[in-house]
């Protein structure tokens, strides 16, 4: 994927720090790769039975709960100090950019929180219950499928997509810090971003609070925000 961005045409438009502007190949690239994953993430989220079987690992039917779900370390260093820490880096780079008048690192900052606060909205509005809620999993609340008709008794909602992994999917922007002169370590951040929200996401899983599918439609939200955001910026 880095060779279709590495054109000698697209270098010479971004040498300064300056909001740079990417080819349409890029867009329709991503666009084709957004599109065929969403696909396969409707597949999977009308398919419970693989988000069931996976969430049923960390799920005690003797004691009808989660053994992780208070887990002290696991709350305080996967739920806590991971977003902290990403909210603190954030707002770092926003200030820092605002003060040296460097319009890319306010930019690449803000698209590191446009991708969670898309997903919070979407969360904030969702019908659908977390694991813990549900019938299967010691809950009351009644799982559905994705699309489907919402049941009268389907909980209490607010927890799709997964919100809490979007802050780590949100480190995806550093690609579009890096890319200008270091292609290849942006495309690395962009693998240690969607690391970052896979680990944070199935830290959630394990307490019973998301399923694996809220996990990945949250990194699908927000490489779709990012990119979306980023190539309006240049026509602003």
């Amino acid at each position: 994927m880095p060779s279709i961005l590495n054109k000698s045409q697209t270098i010479r438009l971004i040498r300064s720090e300056t909001i740079y502007l990417l080819p349409r190949r890029f867009y329709l690239v991503q666009l084709i790769l957004l599109a065929v994953t969403g696909l396969i993430l409707t597949w999977l989220s009308r398919h419970e039975a693989w988000d069931i079987a996976l969430t049923r690992v960390w799920y005690d039917p003797v004691t009808q709960q989660f053994p992780w779900k208070d887990n002290r370390w696991l709350d305080l260093i996967n739920h806590r100090l991971l977003k902290d820490l990403v909210i603190g880096l954030t707002l770092s780079a926003l200030f820092k950019g605002l003060f040296n008048r460097n319009p890319r690192l306010v930019l690449v900052a803000l698209l590191v929180g446009i991708g969670p606060a898309v997903v919070g909205i979407l969360k904030a509005t969702s019908a659908h219950s977390c694991p813990w809620d549900l019938i299967e999993f010691g809950g009351k609340a009644v799982s559905y499928p994705l699309f489907s008709a919402v049941p009268a008794d389907s909980g209490p909602g607010r927890c799709f997509p997964g919100g809490h992994a979007s802050s780590g999917f949100g480190v995806m922007a550093l690609f579009f810090w890096f890319w200008p002169r270091r292609p290849t370590l942006a495309w690395a951040c962009f693998a240690l971003g969607a690391t970052l929200g896979m680990l944070m996401g199935y830290g959630q899983l394990m307490r019973g609070a998301h399923f694996l599918s809220h996990n990945l439609w949250a990194g699908w939200w927000v490489w779709l925000s990012q990119c979306l955001t980023f190539g309006a910026s240049r026509t602003c």
